[in-house]
């Protein structure tokens, strides 16, 4: 992958649909709409799904970004690119009635950030939309992005979690992401509504994620903590073209699916690694523990096939991001959380 010389070229490639989003997409009717499509995902998933179904020739049929839209700019500029943008607090009920029926709803909207602080409304974010949104949208195909912190950590010698572990994380805003699926759960048994629940394990946008987390440290000479010794990533394109795959996959009852690089990689290695990238020795911090938040996600790779960008492409393409002084979301993942306090 070359990298971008601007955010521009980044959103473009991170919007560029794959020959899998595309099949999927063909094989879906109707419209789609993106609940939660002002965050760091959104814009670019929602543009990927408008360009996917241009390339296809389906340019009939609408793709709706629901977000607040604090900033105009962001909805202005998703306008550009064919996405129509519905300002909406989904909080509100009678708001989020009066959205224009889709057949096919991608939900990205919830909270994690700043949950030690105000808990309540963490929950409230991700359990009282999910009831919310999930009322309005039973007859449709819904994806729920959810995160791999629902599992507890586990053996960084093992084979990660699995769909089928039992939920069992630390801290408040995992304990309310499993809130969310069970809510979801609960609608899609009750109405028959096609569901995934979308276990999304660390995407990195050239501008966040855990590996712009490490590059950066490691250029300013900051400390890397290895406490949390490992982890998987994924690019945010990839990502995203599996979202819309996932579509076609919803069932009833809901099928959950972890989304994530295959590779289990130590921090201390990518730390390393950016060492050598950047012309800095990293200076690390901690000793690896013997748990961490890793994921087995051999079930998405048989059913949505490999990602388009490797790791060691990302790798690389971040370090050249960071050299070149790209710009960031300054969106620290605080990967090296252990007790889910975030």
């Amino acid at each position: 992958m070359k990298t971008p010389g601007s955010v521009a070229e980044l959103e473009v490639l991170l919007s560029q649909p794959t020959p899998g989003a595309l099949a999927a997409l063909r094989t879906l009717t109707g419209d789609v709409m993106v609940l939660g499509a002002g965050g760091k995902m959104g814009p670019t998933l929602a543009r990927m799904v408008r360009r996917g179904l241009d390339e296809i020739g389906h340019r009939q049929r609408r793709v709706f970004a629901v977000s607040r839209f604090s900033s105009p700019a962001a909805a202005a500029d998703l306008q550009r690119h064919g996405v129509e943008t519905i300002a909406c607090d989904l909080l509100n009920r009678a708001a989020v009635q009066a959205l224009p029926d889709a057949p096919n709803l991608l939900f990205l909207a919830g909270q994690k950030f700043g949950t030690s602080e105000t808990p309540e409304l963490t929950w409230v974010m991700n359990t009282l939309v999910p009831a919310i949104v999930a009322e309005r949208f039973a007859g449709s195909r819904i994806v729920v992005f959810s995160t791999g912190c629902v599992y507890p950590l586990v053996p960084l010698d093992g084979r990660g979690a699995r769909e089928d572990d039992a939920l069992n994380a630390p801290g408040e805003y995992a304990s309310s992401c499993v809130g969310r699926e069970r809510v979801f759960t609960h609608f899609a048994k009750q109405h028959g509504t096609p569901t995934l629940l979308f276990r999304l394990c660390y995407a990195n946008d050239l501008r966040y994620g855990v590996l712009l987390d490490i590059a950066t440290r490691v250029a300013q000479g900051q400390p890397v903590d290895v406490t949390m010794g490992a982890a998987n990533v994924i690019w945010q394109g990839d990502a995203n073209a599996r979202a819309i795959q996932c579509l076609a996959h919803a069932a009833v009852p809901p099928v959950a699916l972890n989304v994530t690089g295959r590779e289990q990689v130590s921090i201390r290695s990518l730390a390393q690694r950016f060492g050598e990238l950047l012309g800095r020795a990293p200076v690390i911090t901690g000793t690896e523990g013997s748990t961490a938040w890793v994921w087995d996600a051999s079930r998405s790779y048989e059913l949505l096939g490999p990602p388009t960008v490797s790791l060691d492409e990302l790798i690389e393409t971040t370090a050249h991001w960071v050299q070149q002084g790209g710009t960031t979301l300054n969106k620290p993942t605080h990967f090296e959380v252990r007790d889910g306090q975030f």
